[in-house]
C-alpha cells in the first residue's frame, strides 16, 4: 500500500488545537471526552499537526496528555508553553516536534496577545537554546510587529506564530489594517529566513484572507473548531476548514 501523497510546496498546514476537548473532560473529571480521540479524528480529517497548550494551572491539557498524544498520533505535536523552567523540563522530557512559547497569565481566560520577545530577550535566549539543542523546533507567538520579528531573529527561533486575535475581533477598515500588518510581518519573517505561522480567533468566516498570505506556512486553530464540532461533528468541521484554506491558497 502506498503512503500519503507528498505535500505540495505551497501547502498551507493546519494545526488543530484540541485543548477544549480536555476543558470539557476536566469539567466533570474522569477520562471523557478523550482529547487523544479528538486528535486522531482531526488527523483522519486532514489536519497536518496537533497543538496542545499545557498551561501552568492545567486548566485543560494535563501532563499525561502530552505523553499520550506523542504515543498515539503520527502527526507532529506542537506543545504550547510558557517560558518557565517547569515547562522547559516537561518539553525536554517528552521531546515534542515543536514548542510554541506563549505569554501566560493565570487570570486570563485565553491568550490575550503576543509574547514580548523583544522585552524578554535575556530570559528567553537560554530557554530557546536548550529546546533547540534537544531537537525541538521553537516558535514564538508574537504580535505582527517588526520589533518582535527582529527579536525572534536575534533569539534564534526558527518560527514565529503571528497573533491574529485583533484581526479576528475587528471589522471594516480596522480589520483591513490588521490584515496588512499580518501580511507585512509574514513577509518580513520569510525575508529573514523565519517560517511564519498564524493563529487565534480564526473561523470559517475570517480564515480565507489569512490563508491567502503566501508567506504563512501554517495556521493553528482550536476553540472555533471544537465549539463548532458540538453542532456539526469534528470530522466535517476540520474538513471544511481544510477546504477553505486550500481554496484561499
Amino acid at each position: 500500500m502506498s503512503g500519503p501523497a507528498p505535500l505540495q510546496p505551497d501547502h498551507l498546514r493546519l494545526g488543530v488545537n484540541i485543548d477544549h476537548v480536555a476543558t470539557i473532560r476536566n469539567a466533570r473529571g474522569g477520562r471523557y471526552p478523550d482529547p487523544i480521540r479528538a486528535a486522531l479524528m482531526a488527523q483522519e480529517a486532514g489536519a497536518d499537526g496537533i497543538t496542545a497548550h499545557l498551561r501552568e494551572d492545567r486548566r485543560h491539557i494535563i501532563d499525561e496528555d502530552i505523553g499520550h498524544l506523542i504515543g498515539a498520533i503520527s502527526l507532529p505535536l506542537n506543545m504550547e508553553m510558557a517560558a518557565t523552567e517547569e515547562m522547559v523540563q516537561i518539553a525536554l522530557r517528552h521531546r515534542p516536534h515543536a514548542a510554541c512559547i506563549v505569554p501566560e497569565r493565570r487570570e486570563e481566560v485565553t491568550t490575550e496577545g503576543g509574547l514580548n520577545a523583544a522585552g524578554q530577550h535575556n530570559h528567553l535566549k537560554p530557554l530557546i537554546a536548550r529546546l533547540t539543542a534537544a531537537g525541538i523546533r521553537v516558535s514564538l507567538f508574537i504580535e505582527p510587529d517588526p520589533a518582535q520579528i527582529d527579536a525572534a531573529i536575534s533569539l534564534g527561533a526558527p518560527v514565529v506564530e503571528l497573533h491574529t486575535g485583533k484581526y479576528a475581533h475587528t471589522d471594516g477598515e480596522e480589520r483591513a489594517q490588521e490584515l496588512r500588518r499580518i501580511a507585512d510581518a509574514a513577509a518580513l519573517a520569510a525575508k529573514n529566513g523565519l517560517e511564519a505561522h498564524a493563529g487565534h480567533g480564526l473561523t470559517f468566516e475570517n480564515v480565507a484572507p489569512i490563508a491567502a498570505i503566501p508567506q504563512i506556512r501554517e495556521l493553528n486553530i482550536g476553540h472555533f473548531l471544537i465549539a463548532e464540532a458540538i453542532f456539526e461533528g469534528l470530522d466535517p468541521v476540520v474538513r471544511r476548514m481544510r477546504a477553505l484554506m486550500d481554496a484561499a491558497r
